[in-house]
This record gives structure tokens, C-alpha cells and sequence, in this order.
């Protein structure tokens, strides 16, 4: 049977989960640990509320805060009222956040209280507080709720407490009902990316493609019921929410979210709570290994990695089975508009083939590599990588001609990553025709960062490439042309910077230039300024 028939929509899942793990672990949050039965009960109960509060089918609701039980509480309880799910970035700004929520015009958002030190309420006040619009945020018209994951909120938001309680005259009949008539075509959420011109898109992905997609992703990786689950990756990104939440309820395994990447933490928790699953890019497994105080902690639990989004050195594959007794490592390779999940290694494979590779096409899609003309190459030859089959998402929201760009009339998908594909049918990505480089396993898009940093003042022109870093991978290196009479230094950009966009966007270095390099259509030679970067230094 297949999975999306079985379960039906992402509610189904859930409400089967309850009922077939119910007296198993479902998450532990710190002090909170509640059991499948448990996290059934208060996800209905969290839907009741987004029903009491007018959330339809369709309607899209955003989620803006960290890895925790409240926030797989209330993104199931919106998608479980058959909202649309929009994640945020918790990277972001106030502006950034504010500029999807009005793009998908979002009719509720659940929102943290404080995180790392900074206020959400107060940044979304600052980017959104003027406007025409009636609800608690002017300058976003069409959101009429904002809930905080607190216990405190302001006069015209709500505590996520008060929340619930709104639901509570809204029967458990209703509630059932409400999800019993979501099916596996309609959209579950969409997942907000950037191409090549910076312009946040976001790709929607239904009920269907996600259960057949994760189902798959589960049996592949091999999770089981009974494991714990540190979940690292963010909620907001495919790899946290779907190989991490969804993955849990389809096999019974125990979510252990943890907010932020702390490797100290990572450490105590994969010890106190036998964590035998750790997904997450290749610098938090490095950090892992190389962390001085490793021996002190017991790791012996740890059975399952994959990673991905980034270069694999065969030395952490081997490390990681070696020194920590990892039995299974897999790669694999995704991106938003494909579901997340793209390719994967086998368990079984050579470590030679998980580190070099991201794996073969998954059941039911199809990856080939062409030349620019579109026609397919040979093995070993690089190319752009394509992608055919149920993954491939419904489109960029109320974005038709971005879609048309992307997807073609017979169903291919245009990554926008340069790969070759072995005599296997293997994956190995190899440079990104996007110019996309990935911090840390976060993807940071030049053309987002040069549109940010140009609405400085002193910035006559601007582009930004990513240059290796041995702790994130790849950082940005930003090259500015300042506007005549500016004095503005390397620091002062990247301090400015800092307050405008996301860390992982924030250049590392700057070097100042009187022009750049263009070709003759006007385009900026990216691969000069690559050349440059190993003899240059930060115009600091």
C-alpha cells in the first residue's frame, strides 16, 4: 500500500501515530517528555483553536521560532485545521520575516517569545508596524492573529495559552472532521527558498508528496521504532521538519529537539537521552569528533548519521564508523522544489561512494545531467542536474512565470547545481550554476546578500562569492565599490550587515575595488573575482 493512500494527509499521519505508538516516547523538550498518545491530544487541541480562531482550508500560517515541542504542537495543529504550513527562518531578520508573511499572505503566525537575546515581537513591530492593514501588525494586512510561544504577550497579540483555551468549545467531532476531509493533493506547506535573482520564493509541496517522500527517506536511512532522534536540523528547513518530525511519527521514534547547534549540548544530550539518530551537515559531525571533551561522554548508542548539503570527507565517514562505532553512514542530496530528498547512499554502499556522492535517484524519480543545450551527457561528464517524479513540487506560489523558469513542460525540474553521475547512477554535485554557497549547511544566495548589502548608503556596487572556511565550509567575501567620498571600511559594512540579514549571509571579509570586473553584456565575471580571493586581503 502506498504511504500516502495509507495515511492520506499529514493529520492521518498524525492521528495513526497516536494511536499505533501511543504509549511510546514521542518528544522529550527538557523536562517535558510526553508519549505518542499524549502529542496526539495536544495537536488536536491545537487545532481546535486555529478552527475557533477561523483558520480554513488553504490558508497559510506561519511558524517563526526554534526547535522545540511548542513548535511541532502548533505547525501540526494549523496543518491538522488544513492550513498551508510557511516556516521561517529563525535566521531572520524582522524585514525578512515581515516579506514572506506578505507574500503568502499569512492569516495566523505562531511566534517565539525571546531567542538568543533578541525579541521576534519587536523586530516583526519594527518591520511591520505601519500600514493600512487592521490586525496587530499594520504593515501586513492580511495576518490577523499573532500568537506568542510564551507566557507573556502584548496587548494585541496572545499567549499561546490563552490560545488553546479559544479552542476549547470546538468538539473533538469537529476537529476530526476538519482533518478527515484534507486529501494527499492539497498543498501541506510551502518551503520559502531564493534563486538567482534573490527574490524569496516558496515551493508548495502537498500532503502526498511528502508522506511518499519521507516514507521512502525513512527506509532508506533505515529508522526504526524505538530510536531517539536528536533533532538539530531546524524545524524551519525540509531536513529538520520532514526527515525529522514526519519521519518520527511515520516509525514511532522519539523527537528530541534541541534549538541550537551547541556542540557541548549535542554531546550531553546524544549521552543522557541514548540518542541512536543524528541527521545534520558535515560540520556538525566534525565538531562532534573533534571536540576535546568526547571521551567524557558515552556515544555508544549513536547508530544512524546522514548528512549532506556539503562537501564529505572520506576521513569523517571513516572516523565516524571507526572512532564512534557509527553503523550506518548515508549522504544523500535535496532541495526545497524537489521535497528535500533528491538522492540517497544505500546503506551497504562503500564509504568510498558515501563520501565522494550523494547517492542514486530515490524510488519513483528520475535524475539525469545535460549540457547547456539540454541534451544528456555521458558518465562522468558534469552538467546541469535534473530532477522528474512525484517530488517535484506543485510550483512557486502564485509565482507562474518563476515556475515556468524552473519546470518544464515534461516535468523536469532544473536544480541549478552541476553535477555527473557515475556508470552507478551516483550523484556527485560539483558547483552550482546559482552561485549559491552553503555556511554551515545553511544555503546562502549571492544575489539575496549583494540586494541587502546595495541598500547601504556608501555601497555603489556590490558582489559576494563564497570562499572555503574550515569551520562552515564556505563563507562569503563581499567586493564593494564605494560611492564617491565614502569612507566605509570592511568592519563597518560587516557590522552593518549584521544588524540587516540573517549570520549566515554576513560576509566575513570585504575587499574594496574601483570597479568590478563585467563581461560584455554587463554581467559581473564571478570567476575573477574567485581568482582574486586567495592573493587579496579584507579592505578592513
Amino acid at each position: 500500500m502506498r504511504e500516502d493512500v495509507e495515511w492520506g494527509s499529514i493529520p492521518g499521519l498524525v492521528r495513526s501515530a497516536a494511536e499505533r505508538y501511543a504509549d511510546a516516547e514521542a518528544v522529550v523538550d527538557g523536562r517535558t517528555r510526553i508519549s505518542y498518545a499524549e502529542l496526539g491530544a495536544r495537536v488536536e487541541r491545537a487545532a481546535a483553536a486555529c478552527v475557533a480562531n477561523g483558520v480554513s482550508v488553504g490558508d497559510r500560517v506561519g511558524v517563526w521560532a526554534p526547535n522545540s515541542l511548542d513548535w511541532i504542537v502548533s505547525a501540526l495543529g494549523a496543518v491538522s485545521a488544513g492550513a498551508v504550513l510557511v516556516p521561517l527562518n529563525t535566521r531572520f531578520k524582522g524585514a525578512e520575516a515581515a516579506d514572506v508573511l506578505r507574500r503568502c499572505g499569512a492569516r495566523l503566525l505562531f511566534v517565539t517569545g525571546t531567542f538568543l537575546g533578541t525579541s521576534y515581537v519587536a523586530s516583526l513591530r519594527r518591520a511591520a508596524g505601519e500600514g493600512a492593514g487592521p490586525g496587530p501588525l499594520p504593515g501586513l494586512p492580511a495576518l490577523e492573529q499573532v500568537v506568542v510561544l510564551s507566557d507573556d504577550a502584548p496587548a494585541d497579540f496572545r499567549t499561546w495559552k490563552d490560545f488553546l483555551v479559544s479552542g476549547d468549545g470546538v468538539g473533538e467531532a469537529a476537529v476530526r472532521a476538519r482533518a478527515s476531509a484534507l486529501h494527499g493533493g492539497l498543498p501541506s506547506d510551502i518551503i520559502y527558498t531564493s534563486g538567482t535573482t534573490g527574490r524569496p520564493k516558496g515551493a508548495v509541496i502537498t500532503h502526498a508528496q511528502t508522506l511518499r517522500a519521507y516514507a521512502v527517506w525513512s527506509d532508506l536511512a533505515g529508522l526504526r521504532r524505538g530510536d531517539r532522534y536528536l533533532i538539530v536540523n531546524p524545524f524551519f528547513h525540509t531536513f529538520g521538519y520532514k526527515a525529522g518530525i514526519v519521519a518520527c511519527l511515520m516509525r514511532g521514534a522519539t523527537m528530541i529537539p534541541q534549538p541550537v547547534f551547541d556542540v557541548d549540548t549535542v554531546l550531553a544530550n546524544i549521552a543522557a537521552e541514548r540518542v541512536s539518530v543524528l541527521p545534520g551537515p558535515p560540520t556538525l559531525h566534525q565538531s562532534l569528533l573533534d571536540h576535546p571533551a568526547r571521551d567524557a561522554h558515552d556515544l555508544s548508542a549513536l547508530r544512524l548519521v546522514v548528512t549532506g548539503a556539503a562537501v564529505v570527507p572520506l576521513r569523517l565517514v571513516e572516523r565516524l564508523r571507526g572512532e564512534l562505532g557509527v553503523g550506518t553512514v548515508l549522504t544523500a542530496y535535496g532541495l526545497s522544489e524537489a521535497c528535500g530528498v533528491v538522492t540517497m547512499c544505500r546503506r551497504g554502499d562503500d564509504p568510498a561512494v558515501i563520501a565522494s556522492t550523494s547517492g542514486r535517484a530515490i524510488p519513483g524519480t528520475e535524475v539525469r545531467v545535460v549540457d547547456a543545450d539540454g541534451a544528456a551527457v555521458g558518465p562522468s561528464v558534469p552538467g546541469e542536474v535534473l530532477v522528474r517524479g512525484f517530488n517535484v513540487m506543485r510550483g512557486y506560489y502564485e509565482d507562474a512565470p518563476a515556475t515556468a523558469e524552473v519546470v518544464g513542460p515534461e516535468g523536469w525540474l532544473r536544480t541549478g547545481d552541476v553535477g555527473v553521475l557515475d556508470e552507478a547512477g551516483n550523484l556527485r554535485i560539483t558547483d552550482r550554476l546559482k552561485d549559491m554557497f552553503i555556511v554551515g549547511g545553511f544555503n546562502a544566495y549571492p544575489a539575496e546578500i549583494e540586494q541587502l548589502l546595495g541598500l547601504h548608503p556608501d555601497v555603489a556596487d556590490v558582489a559576494v562569492v563564497g570562499v572555503p572556511d574550515p569551520r562552515l565550509g564556505e563563507v562569503g567575501r563581499a567586493y564593494v565599490v564605494r560611492r564617491p567620498g565614502a569612507v566605509l571600511t570592511g568592519d563597518d559594512l560587516i557590522a552593518w550587515a549584521r544588524r540587516e540579514m540573517a549570520n549566515y549571509k554576513v560576509p566575513r571579509a570585504v575587499e574594496f575595488l574601483d570597479e568590478l570586473p563585467r563581461n560584455a553584456g554587463g554581467k559581473v565575471v564571478k570567476g575573477e573575482l574567485r581568482r582574486r580571493q586567495g592573493q587579496s586581503t579584507a579592505g578592513r
